[in-house]
């Protein structure tokens, strides 16, 4: 496909053509006049043509008087052939035979569905996102695509579907993930966009994920797996807290010489000691005084 190139169009102020306008319209009608005064006597044919010509041709040069307003391009087809766009702002006289389209050069945003898929694993979540873009080339967006505003919605969302395959939902340590890394995963969104939107002439500036979830079906199961994965998380750090604080407590009895205590001893201590530190409830002690009779 012959992609088409923006180009600067032919334009000339819209005041100077304007005062074209009023100079032949004037003209016309000093010609008219002159045939006026000529009747009854030798009438001045060639004056009424002149007066009819200037006349058509003022008025074949209105329609060529058009505005531009900030952040807004013209894209002007003359007879099927594209000449040009017009970015600058304000009133403008070109090719009144030339088709003229407007398009918005404004950043946009567009919101696309939430949109039912399935992550790497083969979870079905549903994802939506935020796209911000805007139309750079103005001959790729009207010539290149039929629709431009229609082809971001639909590139976008299968953007997000391919996205998301390349992706789990939720990852362990040192692996991407949809939950677990926005950024990059937005870095890697607004790549794939790109990519896709570049042939009807559009940036993407940013995309990001807005909605992110587990699909209805298996929210409840991947809920208590959560709760699972962080209640044993909780656990490890609790174990090896406490063996960290045994192991000082056993160091710190032999240097200050505090009690001697041999293997079987040690191990009974760590074991009550475990025993208190990783418990959930508070522990009871029992206070030890020795034996009524010796």
């Amino acid at each position: 496909m012959k992609q088409v190139q923006e180009k600067n169009a032919f334009k000339i102020n819209g005041f100077v053509m304007l005062v074209v306008e009023l100079v032949l319209l004037a003209l016309s009608g000093w010609e008219a006049w002159r045939f006026m005064g000529s009747l009854g006597f030798s009438v001045n044919w060639w004056a009424l043509l002149a007066s009819i010509i200037l006349f058509l041709l003022a008025m074949v040069m209105l329609s060529g008087f058009f505005t531009v307003q900030p952040n807004q391009a013209k894209v002007l087809v003359f007879f099927g052939k594209y000449t040009g766009s017009v970015r600058d702002e304000g009133f403008w006289w070109t090719n009144p035979f030339a088709i003229r389209h407007e398009v918005s050069l404004r950043v946009r945003n567009f919101n696309s569905d939430i949109l039912k898929v399935n992550d790497k694993h083969g979870n079905p979540i549903e994802i939506g996102t935020v796209v911000v873009w805007q139309v750079v080339d103005t001959a790729r967006a009207i010539f290149d695509v039929d629709d431009y505003e229609e082809f971001v919605q639909v590139q976008v969302e299968t953007a997000i579907r391919a996205l998301a395959s390349r992706y789990p939902y939720d990852a362990e340590e040192h692996e991407l993930s949809l939950r677990g890394s926005p950024d990059e995963v937005a870095e890697a969104l607004t790549r794939e966009v790109q990519e896709r939107l570049k042939i009807a002439g559009v940036r993407v500036i940013e995309a990001r994920i807005s909605h992110l979830a587990y699909a209805p079906e298996i929210a409840q199961a991947m809920l208590r797996r959560q709760q699972a994965q962080a209640i044993i998380s909780a656990r490890r750090l609790i174990v090896d807290a406490a063996v960290g604080m045994v192991q000082q407590a056993l160091t710190h009895l032999e240097r200050e010489n505090v009690v001697t205590l041999d293997e079987e001893k040690k191990a009974a201590m760590v074991n009550n000691l475990m025993v208190v530190l990783t418990g959930e409830q508070s522990a009871s002690p029992i206070i030890n005084a020795g034996t009524l009779y010796g």
